[in-house]
């Protein structure tokens, strides 16, 4: 049985499609999937246990899934259990019609491991360490991942300063082009003959 408008509410149903970046086609397969997680004597919960939202065939082998629900999951038992509207929030970020900046900001909020507001040697740690499994054949050896976190930093470093040179030139060309309009305007001035009126 497939979910209809009148199952969310056509007030509700446009509230979603104003709120997030999903059709109304999307929203409705959107809550389908979300009911079929719920078991009949789940029915009256109000969120989905994170281990059934990790079942979903999407986030079986992303390796940031625990991640994924964790940030969206706005449980205050910090057990990344989904309501349908967080369930919803996660669809729309991941979704093709969501800008980057929405993608970069929960993108940020996933690779920030311990949520402290900044992407640190900790968090590069965890990030790669979800990537290359939990076998000591394909983890990283201490040193290597000491290695990579150097590097890394450095790499970045070197990107914000080139940023910074990149805005300093900028500012030095707007200040050069304001003072050559300036001193323009002061020969245009200086050129033109001034009058005085006579006063009665």
């Amino acid at each position: 049985m497939g979910t209809t408008a009148s199952q969310l509410g056509k007030d509700l149903l446009s509230e979603y499609q104003e709120l997030t970046f999903l059709t109304k086609q999307e929203i409705l397969l959107a809550h389908k999937r979300y009911s079929e997680l719920l078991s009949k004597e789940d029915r009256n919960l109000t969120s989905v246990p994170m281990e059934k939202v990790l079942s979903l065939p999407e986030l079986k082998s992303n390796p940031f899934r625990k991640r994924i629900c964790h940030v969206f999951s706005t449980s205050d038992m910090k057990d990344g259990s989904l309501t349908f509207e967080d369930f919803l929030d996660l669809l729309s970020a991941f979704s093709d019609s969501a800008t980057l900046e929405i993608k970069s900001h929960y993108a940020f909020r996933i690779f920030d491991f311990d949520d402290d507001g900044t992407l640190d040697g900790g968090d590069l740690e965890k990030l790669v360490n979800c990537l290359t499994g939990k076998t000591e054949d394909t983890r990283l050896t201490p040193e290597e991942m000491r290695q990579l976190i150097s590097n890394s930093q450095i790499s970045v470093l070197q990107n914000r300063i080139e940023q910074l040179e990149q805005l300093l030139e900028e500012n030095h060309q707007i200040i050069s082009h304001i003072k050559d309009s300036c001193s323009g305007a002061d020969r245009l001035w200086r050129c033109v003959p001034q009058r005085t009126a006579a006063l009665p």
